[in-house]
């Protein structure tokens, strides 16, 4: 599955990651931000239901500067401990720690919630990932303003060799895809109970849209084989 989710990938089209059954257990709809348009928009939003954000690789987002978010509010707190209390969240029950980073919305937009502003938002993302990536410089602030509609999650260094959320996954996916690895994600949501949709019923979504369905395992085996031979190229 993995060569069919890669190919989804380099055209630009969605792939539905599941990460792992002792974890979130649960599907996000990826689909790679310079392809993103309104109507990808709506269907993350209608089908999958979830929050919708970018996952940008490690590197991009230390050339644009972008932190944690854990690491702001704890700024926050220690400069403002006399004013107010600011509670870093260190409970998370399926991880150590939060991939979030800032909320954006790109200046072109009027609200930014609306499909094709977050689209615009998305798109321009993926662009501007694919360009620090190559090397060039990029003021962040002078085409994106915080707060925003947009969720942004910083991918841990080494991606699944560090972490395997959805976040490494999909950035993962992308790099080996060989385009920019800036992923647009929502998770798959089931209305019906409250839950996260289940594997067998993401699967079928899948199968009835012509949509790639991949599990995290599958792509941390195949970023090490990528990694590996990648090394053995630069001996």
């Amino acid at each position: 599955m993995i060569e069919e989710a890669l190919k989804a990938f380099r055209r630009g089209e969605p792939v539905l990651i599941y990460d792992f059954d002792d974890r979130e257990g649960e599907t996000d709809i990826a689909i790679p931000a310079f392809s993103v348009t309104p109507e990808d928009i709506a269907m993350m939003r209608n089908d999958g239901g979830g929050l919708i954000c970018v996952a940008i690789h490690p590197v991009a987002t230390e050339r644009l500067r972008l932190p944690f978010m854990h690491d702001v509010l704890r700024v926050a707190s220690e400069k403002m401990n006399e004013l107010v209390s600011v509670s870093v969240a260190r409970d998370i029950k399926y991880d150590s720690r939060s991939s979030f980073s800032l909320w954006v919305n790109h200046r072109d937009t009027f609200t930014g919630i609306t499909d094709s502003d977050r689209a615009l938002t998305i798109k321009r993302l993926g662009e501007v990932v694919d360009y620090v990536m190559m090397g060039h410089e990029f003021d962040f602030g002078s085409e994106f303003r915080s707060p925003g509609h947009v969720a942004l999650l910083r991918a841990a260094e080494s991606l699944t060799y560090n972490r395997v959320g959805q976040t490494e996954l999909s950035v993962a996916l992308a790099e080996m895809a060989g385009i920019g690895p800036a992923v647009a994600i929502c998770e798959m949501l089931d209305s019906s109970n409250g839950k996260a949709l289940n594997k067998e019923g993401a699967m079928q979504y899948g199968i009835k849209n012509g949509i790639p369905f991949i599990e995290g395992k599958e792509i941390v085996d195949s970023y090490k084989e990528f990694k590996e031979v990648k090394a053995k190229l630069f001996i």
